[in-house]
């Protein structure tokens, strides 16, 4: 399940794509956009977990588990723990194998259709960081089936190290009937879809969840439904637009290419997942047969387009770096040299945005951009989010960094502490121009404090008043209601 506030990892890996999508982009190849899909273009892959001695159902339901994106929070072995950050305080995902004490051991399949579809445990509400809103829409079948599943996987007797221990209102999780009142489900039903789109529709907007990365919210912190899928700022990490706007969304990718991208995380000079979309791919869609992903690509074709003012730059092809030569992406030893010969051309030292990057970035992009494959350094080369107008993707993960989609992913350190504003923003407009294709690019230090500071530049009071109009409304009826009982007992004993 993945976060609110943000799923291998490396610069290019946070400058593209995120939840269940990857950024809009301008395709160089556009002859397959309207191409029909057969199955055999890109190979089913293996799913874990899938045995012959599981029954169908079971089995089945190992595949729901895949599709529905729960290992991004709750781990490869459900054991909880991933803290997901909201504005109101981090909320952490919590242990889901069958143990009894410190799992969900002792929930029948009504409990857990409850927990899915409605957001209410047995004992308490959820937080809307376990996607509900969209899971409400999951079928009863597939929910019969992860049920199945969910009770052979190994039981882990231990709870989560931390809790969620929000901060009072928040903590009074009834407070959430009234927001499901406003907010679920999250999405509604098209009309004019055919068979193939319907499954689509089914994968995006309930299993998969995508609009809770890639879906702005409204004051209420629920979807903006008007914005469907057009992006949003999820703290440091951007979800991209990714309808069919072909200046902003993904209108210009080929549903080949949505495919190919969804099922190894990568399209050659164009996109790279990472962040909570590295983790999506990692964790579930590149386990998807390919007639899912075929639907999945179907309906993202025929959503609305919403044009955003964050449009990208059609790649100039002409204008991207070549490799030094063939095989130096594979040959370290090379690429070391290379970079030493690069940074003494240049001057060892220089505060110049090429040595900046040389400094920073070259040893795991490359001098060139193009990265090393076989070490999971991703290539930057062509990527649409350094082609963005808005430079706010490339400035974050320059800032923040961003770590690996799993354990043995490589992580991409921050360098606001190492780097000033200035240098941050020489390093973005060199990467921008000469691994983006731009003509020319003028990030400067003050874009870069303002970028620093997205997400916390409103009071909290100010940007969540909506949300806290509903607590305020709901404890006013909970408080009248107890005066109202009060004085009735007190009527009756007189």
């Amino acid at each position: 399940m993945k976060p609110l506030s943000m799923m291998l990892s490396m610069l290019v890996i946070g400058m593209t794509s995120n939840a269940a999508m990857a950024e809009g982009a301008s395709s160089v190849n556009t002859s397959l956009a309207n191409a029909s899909l057969p199955n055999t273009s890109l190979p089913n892959t293996s799913l874990p977990n899938i045995s012959p001695a599981n029954s169908e159902l079971v089995n089945r339901g190992a595949y729901i588990a895949r599709a529905a994106d729960c290992m991004a929070c709750h781990g490869e072995d459900y054991t909880g723990g991933t803290p997901i950050e909201t504005p109101m305080g981090e909320i952490y995902s919590t242990n889901i194998t069958p143990s009894k004490r410190y799992g969900i051991g002792d929930y029948t399949e009504a409990d857990l259709k409850n927990a899915l579809q409605k957001g209410r445990a047995p004992n308490h509400m959820l937080y809307p960081a376990m996607p509900y809103p969209s899971y409400s829409g999951m079928k009863e079948e597939d929910i019969s089936a992860l049920f199945a599943y969910l009770q052979t996987v190994p039981a882990v007797e231990e709870a989560p190290k931390e809790k969620t221990d929000l901060p009072f209102p928040f903590n009074i999780r009834s407070l959430m009937i009234g927001w499901n009142l406003l907010n679920v489900p999250s999405t509604e039903k098209r009309d004019g879809l055919n068979e193939t789109q319907k499954r689509g529709e089914y994968l995006v907007n309930n299993l998969e969840h995508c609009g809770t990365c890639h879906t702005p919210r409204n004051s209420t912190m629920g979807f903006d439904k008007s914005m469907y899928l057009s992006g949003a700022q999820l703290g440091h990490w951007h979800a991209p637009n990714i309808t069919p706007d072909e200046s902003s969304g993904i209108g210009s990718w080929s549903e080949q290419d949505i495919v190919t991208y969804l099922r190894t995380g990568e399209l050659d000079q164009r996109a790279y997942a990472g962040g909570p979309m590295g983790e999506a791919v990692a964790h579930s869609t590149r386990y998807l047969k390919n007639e899912d992903l075929s639907a999945i690509a179907s309906y993202l074709k025929a959503v609305p387009a919403v044009q955003t003012d964050d449009k990208v730059s059609a790649v100039d092809v002409s204008r991207l770096p070549t490799p030094i030569n063939e095989s130096i992406t594979h040959d370290l030893l090379a690429q070391k040299e290379y970079l030493k010969q690069a940074k003494a051309k240049v001057g060892n030292g220089s505060n110049s945005p090429e040595s900046l990057y040389l400094a920073t970035c070259g040893s795991c992009h490359g001098v060139d951009g193009y990265g090393q494959p076989d070490a999971r350094y991703a290539p930057i080369v062509g990527l649409s989010s350094i082609r963005r107008e808005r430079p706010d993707a490339l400035v974050n993960m320059i800032l923040h960094g961003v770590a690996g989609a799993t354990n043995t992913s490589p992580i991409m350190p921050g360098f606001s502490d190492e780097l000033n504003s200035e240098q941050i923003a020489g390093i973005t407009n060199y990467v921008r121009v000469n691994f983006g294709g731009l003509t020319s690019s003028d990030v400067n230090a003050s874009d870069v404090d303002r970028i620093a500071n997205t997400g916390v530049d409103k009071p909290f009071l100010i940007k969540y008043a909506g949300l806290l109009a509903i607590i305020g409304i709901i404890v006013a009826i909970a408080i009248i209601m107890f005066i109202i009982r009060a004085i009735l007992r007190s009527r009756r004993r007189a």
